[in-house]
């Protein structure tokens, strides 16, 4: 970075200066996790010849802590994929079942939004569609911050959940599905092309949950990729400029990751895995009666703490995926 010219490039030196700065952040936790269980057999003789219990306690304090930095660096050390970095862009969207599937899809949302509360990420929603009695057919939340996207990418697939319904006079208990896609935003280094002659744009006016003056002007934008038929809508901002700007990333982002998918054999990527919204193709299973447990089908992770996990408590479903898939990939001789 101190070579001269090294600025001339803003974008590729801001870039290298992020990832300089990466690198160096697990080396200092290398360095103190390599310290710290350096340390536990003179801290265990110590406790040994003090036998009292505060020390033992003092010394199971330690080891649990060390390690859980070491747990935090192993996370780190996998979350090296070349966009794992970036912001993440989740879209939602409710399977068959009518009202129940459309609450359960906005069940997931505020999930994602809590998940994100924990880790100091932000959240924005850029489209919404409510559902016609509760909860929502679909929605697109952009969630910023940094490894957004390595994280997330966990949750991509369909999310299964079994509950009484509450919209069932009759008590009866219902099984309901929602899909979930994971995009990473892409940054300024990445370029995908898109022709004007390749898009229509349409602007309409926002409705749902766009909020005070936002449903009063022709603001929201709706694009359509002609060759491949995806569609994207934008309605979050009062800017029909924004808006049509932030579809157009959102484009940008789905034309790239299809591109990718194209590109990997690997039989777990969504296209590929997620298939319809219904029976066989869930990844998750949330079972709310008549009994409680969330359990992936992918890495065999679960709980019975049901609330927490809806609560956007899934660090350990996430973990257990990328350390399960990197041990996946290792023993197939690939490494994604």
């Amino acid at each position: 970075m101190a070579q001269p010219g090294f600025w001339d490039n803003t974008a590729a030196a801001q870039k290298q200066s992020v990832e300089a700065r990466d690198i160096r952040s697990k080396l200092d936790l290398l360095r103190q996790v390599t310290r710290r269980i350096s340390e536990l057999p003179l801290l265990r003789d110590m406790t040994a010849e003090d036998g009292s219990a505060d020390a033992v306690q003092e010394f199971n304090a330690e080891v649990t802590s060390a390690m859980a930095a070491l747990d935090e660096l192993e996370l780190k050390v996998l979350l090296a994929g070349p966009h794992d970095r970036l912001n993440a862009i989740i879209s939602l969207h409710a399977g068959a079942g009518g009202t129940e599937a459309c609450d359960w899809a906005n069940m997931l949302l505020r999930m994602y939004q809590r998940w994100a509360e924990r880790h100091g990420l932000t959240t924005q929603i850029l489209d919404i569609l409510s559902g016609e009695e509760a909860g929502i057919k679909s929605a697109t939340l952009l969630v910023s911050g940094d490894y957004a996207y390595g994280h997330l990418k966990a949750e991509r697939g369909v999310h299964r959940l079994v509950r009484i319904s509450p919209f069932n006079s009759a008590g009866k208990r219902q099984t309901s599905f929602a899909s979930l896609d994971v995009l990473a935003e892409l940054d300024e280094t990445i370029e995908i092309e898109v022709l004007d002659k390749d898009i229509r744009v349409d602007v309409y006016r926002a409705g749902g949950h766009g909020g005070q003056g936002v449903n009063t002007t022709d603001s929201a934008v709706r694009i359509t990729h002609l060759p491949t038929g995806l569609v994207v809508t934008c309605q979050n901002d009062r800017s029909q400029i924004k808006n049509r700007a932030t579809a157009l990333t959102v484009l940008k982002s789905r034309l790239y990751e299809i591109e990718m998918d194209k590109k990997r054999a690997e039989q777990e990527k969504h296209y590929s895995e997620k298939g319809d919204i219904g029976w066989g193709r869930q990844i998750r299973s949330y079972v709310l009666q008549p009994y409680q447990m969330v359990k992936d089908l992918r890495t065999g992770e679960q709980t019975s703490d049901v609330q927490s996990v809806l609560d956007g408590d899934l660090d350990a479903f996430i973990a257990a995926f990328l350390k399960g898939k990197k041990r996946t990939d290792t023993d197939d001789g690939e490494v994604e």
